[in-house]
């Protein structure tokens, strides 16, 4: 039994069966509708999703298996103190795979060694969000073809942005990939991030807080929103809130073929009239992340 806390646990080939199996799911969707009949996914959501928890839910439910579970911590008995190991003992019984959402870091770790099936962390704080990764991942291969010799800006809240940490960790394993960290000062990339990944893996990386003077160099560009639910006051997200607003006169100077990507949701910085131009790809990237789910459910189930 296996489970997926970081994506870090995930080999390369492994990446890669998972992106062709999303690709293969993607062009013979009527092959793998009954693939996870009678099987049943544990959401266990505490804390407010959108797009994770019903991608995941799609995902099981376009394999021809079931669904169960609560979208908010108050509709569980973590409201009453449960703890989190005894929740994913409890579980177990009832389900065959769990994917875990917390606002604490690490309780998707303790799920998965309590648990006696699968555990997916489906986010966990300001920590790791590995199947958004893998959507991003898919979004990359399909619009670029390649995870090397690219040059990726990430903009936005790099400090508390999981979505972020995960996607350097895994793309700083492939060759020839360059880092354009555009943030405020006060959200920048946490050193730890830096020192373990960036440094030990001698990535190349520049620190900015000019989005527009980085354009033109861009392969990829990844906005974050800012996030209130991680500031401890609101006076510090509200001075930072709107520190990057990607509109189409900041596109004047990009690549032809930059792919734009954002996890999702999005407050105010990617204006709407975004949304039209070919390099927009967040939308097809939350319909990616569902294939991706579908790969990883089947992989941790031991599905051929």
């Amino acid at each position: 039994m296996r489970s997926l806390i970081d994506i870090k646990e995930l080999s390369l080939e492994e990446i890669d069966s998972l992106v062709n199996c999303a690709l293969d799911i993607i062009e013979n969707p009527a092959k793998y509708s009954e693939k996870c009949k009678g099987k049943k996914l544990a959401t266990l959501f505490f804390e407010p999703s959108t797009r994770t928890r019903l991608s995941f839910e799609a995902a099981m439910y376009e394999l021809g298996g079931n669904v169960l579970g609560f979208s908010e911590a108050s509709s569980s008995s973590s409201a009453k103190g449960e703890s989190v190991a005894d929740t994913a003992r409890m579980i177990s019984c009832y389900a065959d795979i769990i994917a875990m959402r917390h606002p604490k870091e690490g309780a998707p770790l303790v799920a998965a060694m309590n648990a006696t099936i699968p555990v997916v962390n489906a986010g966990d704080g300001g920590h790791n969000h590995p199947t958004q990764t893998l959507a991003d991942l898919l979004t990359i291969k399909r619009k670029k073809g390649r995870f090397d010799n690219l040059t990726i800006g990430l903009c936005g809240d790099l400090k508390f942005g999981r979505t972020v940490h995960s996607l350097i960790g895994a793309m700083s394993r492939y060759k020839n990939i360059k880092f354009v960290l555009i943030s405020p000062v006060e959200l920048k990339i946490p050193d730890y991030v830096k020192t373990e990944v960036l440094d030990k893996n001698g990535i190349e990386y520049v620190e900015t807080t000019d989005l527009q003077g980085a354009m033109a160099e861009l392969d990829v560009l990844y906005m974050t929103r800012v996030q209130k639910e991680r500031f401890f006051n609101e006076e510090d997200y509200l001075r930072l809130k709107d520190s990057y607003i990607l509109d189409l006169p900041k596109l004047q100077n990009a690549k032809s073929d930059l792919s734009i990507m954002h996890p999702l949701p999005r407050v105010n910085e990617i204006s709407v009239k975004v949304d039209t131009d070919p390099r927009a790809h967040y939308f097809e990237q939350a319909l990616n992340g569902k294939y991706m789910r579908m790969a990883l459910i089947l992989m941790l189930l031991g599905i051929k």
